[in-house]
């Protein structure tokens, strides 16, 4: 027997609390090992995970545990039981110690299976809430920008929804930015005619990627916004951290201008490599600009001269505990963690949080008379003010002033964002909202790179997304970037090799087996999909196999793992598989008594078929969804548990079937119809959108348009031309090019010239 009595002598801090081990005996032969565990009023332990089951026996006080963004009260009597992997931190909300026992224990197969659930960490109930980067809109998105964080979240939100999550896709175009100005200044004209105008193309860019967007907020058009800016920056200064300071500051020589982000050049003063102001892209620390080592002003030759400008600043280095804590609660990548030690070294990191400028939100007040609220704090808000507005839309009470506690946020960013965005925006939120632990998850990607050196439009060494991206080759594009974007390491894209593998892989392997399936389905059971006869040993080894790579594909779909690389290369390892199978069957394929083997290679083949069409729908949602129309399905919208047959005579229409063009011959450029200009302009005009708006090549549906709205084009086209086209035309897949294709047909000829008259 064992008697263990509890004893503050022998406490040690553990995860921010009080701990002392138990010996328990016979029981730790089993693996059972045990403590107390003291938590004094007031106190929270560190959120944390591990892979032992532990059970908590609440002997006194009370509390409130969390686990996974749950909150549950506990008192004296409560028993908790944690699966492994459970994120989960107790905070003490009595007048007297917290104290509890805790009994934990290793179990390898519970622990696993913990590993591998899709709904752990709570994915399945919360609201889930995605973000992409938001561009800035100087420029239209070239391949380099569509490789990164906007298809890396549009994969991850349609694999959520096939789990039956509750996410979306937010982002928008973060129109404050210095550099917005920047790009107005050399194309001659106001930033808010050019943020409006790349923000558009941005859109339609995304739109060409088939990257659906649930939320797109441009900031610079959104009336409410300013204001909700203001008072976010108000929650700031109220509390004290966020205040008026004096400081250093950068003028450019000649013109007297202010000097930061895309103002001003120099050396790293940390890394000593070529930097722009603010943040280096090499080391991805921080700089306050008048720390660059041989400052130039990008706007004349002559040195820049230092003067003092008060500033709101942020004293960051004061919060680098809670920008810790942040850190143990949510998916972030160790390259963060290590920047983040770094940077806590530093014994003062003050960073300047509104600047002397004229293209921004000033603050309320007049400490700062001249200045506007920096656009990284801005787009620190953008992200809380999105979600309002998704909530708007939706229905839903979600407000930016109240962030709530069970809300997931998950952050597709480029590595140059590694210090804005998992240090410097939770820092705010804490000064903001500091009832509000903010639950955020991290996916970074590095440079892709054109040719092995940066894409640069002003090099025109650029693949623009418009110059590659069509109907016909948008699920080549996206399955090679899936297979080559940047994770972990900076990767290349080069034209030649990305047309061969199109031509060798997509075309050549994985059409070739898909039509040849056909041709062997339609030839023997009459373009019906056969029922499984005899199994043998390899038919069965196979379904092994391909259940493998189901489980290949939930994992590196799924929200701990989340890789495009390894998801594509398991989608290609299908192929590979099936294609080595097929092959291996084929000597017996003819020989009539082994005709029942047959079948069931066919079907497992099939199967096969069925199971990439699935699984390929986040990352290739056309491909998927033909394949599975020529398997006789409905695009696919659930995630699979398990590989399954296709039913026994369901008609199969893979004969002879196009899934991928060569990218040569992919997008002949036709004559366009002469009713383009004008239903492009009714299109806009219906949906508000920019004169200059690029509309030609998407859908209808895809540039945001809803029942009313096509009803009511509906009848401006049958006004204005005499066509009638039915509202299931014009909400269907067919571009705006392709529908002005349509409505020619109809149309009366008179008309027609009318309309060319008045848009020519």
């Amino acid at each position: 027997m064992k008697i263990s009595t509890y004893s503050t002598a022998e406490l040690q801090k553990s995860y921010g609390i009080d701990v002392t081990a138990l010996d328990t005996g016979a029981a730790a032969r089993l693996g059972v090992a045990a403590a107390w565990v003291s938590v004094e009023p007031g106190a929270r332990s560190d959120a944390h995970q591990h892979d032992e089951t532990e059970t908590w026996v609440i002997v006194s006080g009370t509390g409130e545990l969390t686990v996974d963004a749950g909150r549950h009260a506990v008192r004296a009597g409560t028993v908790v039981q944690f699966e492994p992997f459970e994120t989960h931190t107790v905070e003490n909300t009595g007048d007297t110690g917290l104290l509890l026992l805790s009994l934990y224990w290793r179990d390898a197969g519970r622990a696993v299976r913990a590993a591998g659930d899709t709904g752990h960490r709570r994915f399945g109930t919360r609201p889930l809430f995605v973000f992409s980067s938001a561009p800035t809109p100087n420029g239209d998105l070239h391949l380099g920008h569509l490789s990164g964080p906007f298809f890396g979240a549009d994969v991850f939100v349609r694999f959520q929804r096939m789990l039956g999550a509750d996410a979306w896709h937010l982002t928008g175009s973060d129109d404050y930015q210095n550099y917005v100005v920047a790009a107005a200044r050399r194309e001659g004209r106001g930033p808010a005619e050019t943020a409006a105008h790349y923000s558009a193309e941005i859109l339609a860019t995304l739109r060409l990627m088939d990257i659906d967007i649930h939320q797109y907020t441009a900031t610079s058009r959104d009336d409410a916004y300013p204001d909700a800016l203001r008072a976010f920056f108000s929650r700031l200064t109220d509390s004290g951290t966020v205040a008026p300071r004096a400081g250093a500051a950068l003028f450019d020589a000649e013109t007297g201008d202010y000097l930061y982000e895309s103002g001003v050049t120099g050396r790293c003063p940390t890394c000593a490599g070529d930097t722009g102001g603010n943040v280096c892209e090499s080391c991805l620390e921080p700089n306050v600009c008048t720390d660059l080592t041989d400052p130039r002003s990008t706007a004349s030759d002559a040195p820049p001269r230092e003067g003092t400008v008060t500033r709101y600043t942020l004293p960051l280095h004061e919060l680098a505990k809670d920008i810790a804590a942040h850190h143990r609660l949510g998916r972030v990548p160790a390259p963060v963690k290590e920047l983040a030690e770094r940077l806590s070294r530093r014994e003062h990191l003050d960073i300047p949080v509104t600047h002397p400028a004229t293209w921004g939100v000033p603050p309320a007040g007049s400490a700062v008379e001249g200045q506007v609220i920096w656009s990284w704090l801005d787009y620190a808000f953008s992200i809380l003010h999105g979600i309002e507005a998704l909530g708007d839309g939706l229905g839903r009470s979600w407000t930016a002033a109240k962030p709530e506690q069970d809300w997931k946020i998950v952050h597709f960013l480029g590595s140059d964002g590694s210090f804005f965005h998992p240090m410097f925006i939770p820092a705010l939120y804490r000064l903001a909202h500091p009832d509000w632990t903010p639950d955020i998850d991290y996916h970074i990607n590095e440079f892709y790179l054109l040719d092995n050196s940066k894409f640069s439009t002003s090099r025109r060494h650029v693949i623009q997304g418009k110059e590659i991206l069509g109907p016909r080759t948008v699920d080549s594009i996206r399955f090679y970037l899936a297979l080559t974007r940047p994770e972990g390491r900076r990767t290349n894209f080069e034209l030649a090799a990305y047309e061969t593998y199109v031509r060798q892989t997509l075309i050549g392997n994985w059409q070739g087996w898909l039509t040849g399936l056909g041709d062997r389905v339609e030839k023997r059971y009459g373009n019906t999909a056969p029922d499984a006869g005899t199994w043998t040993p390899e038919h069965m080894a196979f379904l092994a196999r391909l259940e493998t790579r189901l489980a290949q594909l939930t994992g590196s779909l799924g929200q701990d793992g989340f890789s495009l690389n390894q998801a594509a290369e398991a989608l290609n390892g299908i192929v590979e598989d099936v294609t080595v199978f097929s092959r291996r069957q084929a000597p017996a394929a003819d020989v009539e008594s082994y005709a029942d083997e047959t079948r069931t290679a066919v079907a497992l083949e099939l199967a096969a078929a069925r199971l990439l069409a699935t699984c390929a729908a986040p990352v290739m949602p056309r491909f998927a969804a033909r394949l599975a129309e020529a398997l006789g399905g409905p695009p696919p919208a659930e995630w699979p548990d398990t590989v399954t047959l296709v039913r026994a005579g369901t008609e199969v229409a893979l004969a002879r079937r196009e899934f991928f063009a060569d990218p040569q011959e992919a997008e002949p450029r036709e004559e366009a119809s002469p009713l383009l200009p004008w239903l492009s302009g009714l299109v806009r005009e219906t949906l508000r959108l920019p004169a200059d708006a690029s509309v030609h090549d998407s859908s209808l549906v895809q540039i945001g348009m809803e029942s009313l709205q096509a009803i009511a084009l509906q009848y401006q086209i049958t006004e204005q031309v005499g066509a009638d086209v039915p509202i299931e035309d014009l909400l269907g897949e067919r571009t705006v090019a392709e529908l002005a294709d349509v409505i020619l047909e109809g149309a009366e000829p008179d008309a027609v010239a009318a309309v060319q008259e008045v848009t020519t």
